[in-house]
């Protein structure tokens, strides 16, 4: 593999053996992802596999009043529309770029016929998608049983581990759609993190000053997911 493809941050492709990664290199293609990108929506097929590098993706639930939560956050730990690996599929999620940056590209049907060739990568496959399914079940109580401000610094961690700066750069919005709350709210809880200084939060803009307060401040559910990830592929961060 030669050219930007040969230095590669996400963590599943750099876990295959050099071998199988020979076999997904033609089909791989780096592409950048703005914020706010639309990936998939609720039933669209999953003709793309995407391996982010340094930008944030995230599952969002729908509802039919048009509401919206986050389900999962997805970085270079992970992959977004692995399970189209093993047979075709549709999306469950709207998956939208939270934070922008580059991420290794594959047709679903070519990741389809490695997979059908590579035992190490089925079994990646069968391991990501376990600790996926794990983060997403951690949320939908997490979402339920936790207060906002533990779950904005849960989420805050997440991102932070996916990128490689302490800014994160999210509009009043954004942050809303997320937690599932008003902007309203947000801005309240930003505003409590910052007086106990382990933000700065301007427009748009989260700079995380004390990641030691956060995760101190976050509910359970940022390092029981962590732990999940850190089981079924040990090299998800670090």
């Amino acid at each position: 593999m030669t050219g930007p493809l040969a230095i590669l941050k996400n963590r599943l492709l750099t876990a295959l053996p050099s071998e199988d990664r020979a076999l997904l290199g033609p089909h791989l293609s780096m592409v950048d992802l703005d914020k706010g990108r639309l990936l998939y929506d609720p039933g669209d097929p999953i003709d793309q596999v995407y391996f982010p590098e340094d930008c944030v993706v995230s599952m969002m639930t729908l509802m039919e009043n048009g509401a919206a939560i986050e389900s999962a956050t997805i970085g270079r730990e992970g992959a977004v529309g692995l399970m189209a690996a093993v047979a075709p599929r549709q999306s469950l999620s709207r998956v939208l770029v939270q934070a922008s940056g580059a991420a290794t590209r594959v047709a679903a049907g070519a990741l389809h016929d490695v997979w059908s060739r590579s035992p190490a990568l089925r079994d990646l496959t069968d391991r990501h998608n376990e600790a996926l399914f794990g983060h997403t079940i951690q949320s939908v109580a997490c979402n339920a049983l936790h207060a906002v401000e533990a779950r904005f610094c849960r989420w805050l961690l997440s991102c932070h581990d996916r990128i490689d700066s302490n800014t994160v750069n999210l509009t009043q919005e954004f942050l809303a759609d997320m937690l599932g709350v008003q902007r309203t709210t947000v801005t309240a809880v930003a505003g409590a993190l910052q007086a106990k200084g382990l933000i700065r939060y301007r427009r748009g803009v989260v700079d995380i000053l004390d990641r030691a307060g956060l995760e101190a401040a976050a509910c359970e559910c940022y390092g029981t997911v962590r732990r999940g990830y850190e089981r079924l592929l040990p090299a998800s961060f670090g």
